[in-house]
C-alpha cells in the first residue's frame, strides 16, 4: 500500500512539473518575464503635466512602469528616438508599430531584433493592442542593464546609492510632458542567514516524525504539523496575491484572472496544503501521506520558487522585503518540514517482514550419543545408526 502511494505522488509531481513547463513557455512569450527580486529600487516621483485621470507607477519590483489615463483625451509616451510609442486614452491602448520601442521594450532585457519596418522617422501606424486606459511596458531608461554594478555600487556595495534620475517624455496633444523618476542602489539582505534559520526551522519540524505515531506525543505531533501546513499553505497564498498585486492587478476580478494565468501552481499549492493540514488536524487515514505530498509541492512550487528574495533588497509584492522573506521562510519551513515528517510517520508505520522459516534444531545429546556408537566387534566398528 505505501508503494503504491508513494507511486501515485510520484506520478502527481512529475505531471504538475510538466504542467508548470508547458505554461511557462506561453507566460514568458507574452512578456512576463517580472524578476523574483532585484537590488535596484525604481521610483515614480512625478509626473507632468497634471492631468485628471493620468497617474503612472511601478509594478513587478521595477520591471515595468504602468500609466493610466481615465481623461477625455489621449496621451503619448514617446520611444527612445522621441518618436510616438504608445497612445493611451478613452478608445483603448495604441502601440505604434514602427517605434522600435514596441520590440525592444518585449522583454527586460531589451534584445528583441527589430524587423524591417521599424523607423523612428517613418510617420506612425497605430495598432490597437487594449481596449482599457491602462497600458504597462518595460523601459530601458528607468532600468540598470549592464551585467556588473555601477562604479560606486563596486567601490560601497554595502551602503545605499543613487544610480541615476530617469525620465520618460511624454506628450499630450501638442503639450508636452515626463515621467520623472529615480533608481537606487539597495544593498542585499544576508542570505546565509534567512536560510540558516529556515533550515534550523525545517529540521525542527521534520524531527517531529520520530515520534511515535500512535503514543499521545505522536498524535499531537500529527495535530501540530497539520496546522502548521495550513499556515504554511495560508502564507502561499497571501504571497502569490502580493507578486499578483505588485505586477498591477486591480480588485478581485484582476487578481484571479492573473493568478488562473501565471500563478496557478502556486495558488493551487498553498490552497492543496491548506486541505491536507485540516486533514491531518481530523487525524482522518492517509493523513501522514497528505502531509508528504502536499508538503513537497508547497516547498517546490510556492517555496523554491520564490527563494531569491532571500538574496534581493526589492521583492516583487507591495510590502517591506522582510515580510516576503518571512513569508517564504514559513513556507518552506512547514512544506519541507512536513514531507519529511510524513515520511518518516510512514516509514515508522510500514508493516514488518514476514519471519523466515526457523533453522533446523540440533540433535539432542542422546541422539548424537546413538549416533555415534560403535557397533559390534563383527562390524569392523562401524557406526551403528
Amino acid at each position: 500500500m505505501i508503494r503504491d502511494l508513494v507511486t501515485r505522488a510520484g506520478l502527481v509531481l512529475a505531471g504538475a512539473l510538466a504542467a508548470t513547463v508547458a505554461f511557462a513557455g506561453p507566460a514568458a512569450a507574452h512578456g512576463a518575464d517580472a524578476p523574483d527580486g532585484t537590488n535596484y529600487r525604481t521610483e515614480v516621483s512625478a509626473v507632468a503635466p497634471t492631468r485628471a485621470g493620468l497617474s503612472v507607477r511601478v509594478i513587478e519590483a521595477g520591471a515595468r512602469l504602468e500609466l493610466t489615463n481615465t481623461g477625455g483625451s489621449p496621451v503619448e509616451v514617446l520611444g527612445y528616438s522621441g518618436e510616438p510609442y504608445l497612445r493611451v486614452g478613452p478608445d483603448g491602448v495604441y502601440e505604434n508599430t514602427r517605434s522600435p520601442a514596441t520590440y525592444l521594450n518585449r522583454t527586460i532585457a531589451g534584445d528583441t531584433r527589430l524587423p524591417a519596418e521599424a523607423d523612428p522617422a517613418a510617420a506612425p501606424d497605430w495598432r490597437r493592442v487594449d481596449d482599457s486606459a491602462t497600458v504597462r511596458w518595460h523601459d530601458q531608461r528607468v532600468l540598470w542593464r549592464e551585467s556588473a554594478p555601477p562604479p560606486q555600487v563596486r567601490a560601497a556595495p554595502d551602503r545605499e546609492h543613487r544610480v541615476r534620475e530617469w525620465t520618460v517624455p511624454l506628450r499630450a496633444g501638442t503639450e508636452a510632458g515626463q515621467i520623472r523618476g529615480t533608481l537606487d542602489w539597495v544593498p542585499p539582505p544576508d542570505a546565509y542567514v534567512w536560510w540558516v534559520v529556515t533550515t534550523v526551522g525545517l529540521l525542527a519540524v521534520g524531527a517531529l516524525g520520530l515520534l511515535p505515531a500512535r503514543s499521545g506525543p505522536g498524535t499531537r505531533a500529527l495535530a501540530g504539523l497539520g496546522g502548521l501546513l495550513v499556515l504554511g499553505g495560508v502564507a502561499a497564498v497571501v504571497f502569490t496575491v502580493g507578486r499578483e498585486l505588485d505586477a498591477g492587478a486591480r480588485g478581485v476580478g484582476g487578481v484571479l484572472v492573473g493568478l488562473l494565468g501565471g500563478q496557478v501552481w502556486a495558488l493551487l499549492t498553498g490552497l492543496g496544503a491548506v486541505a491536507a493540514g485540516v486533514f491531518a488536524l481530523a487525524r482522518r487515514p492517509a493523513a501522514d501521506f497528505a502531509l508528504a505530498l502536499a508538503g513537497s509541492c508547497l516547498a517546490l512550487f510556492a517555496g523554491v520558487a520564490n527563494a531569491a528574495v532571500f538574496a534581493r533588497a526589492v521583492a516583487p509584492v507591495p510590502w517591506p522585503a522582510a515580510t516576503a522573506r518571512t513569508l517564504v521562510a514559513l513556507i518552506l519551513v512547514a512544506g519541507a518540514g512536513a514531507t519529511a515528517a510524513g515520511a518518516l510517520r510512514l516509514h515508522a508505520a510500514r508493516p514488518s517482514p514476514h519471519p523466515s522459516s526457523p533453522p533446523p534444531a540440533p540433535p539432542s545429546s542422546a541422539d548424537g550419543q546413538a549416533a555415534c556408537r560403535p557397533g559390534p566387534a563383527g562390524d569392523g566398528g562401524r557406526v551403528v545408526p
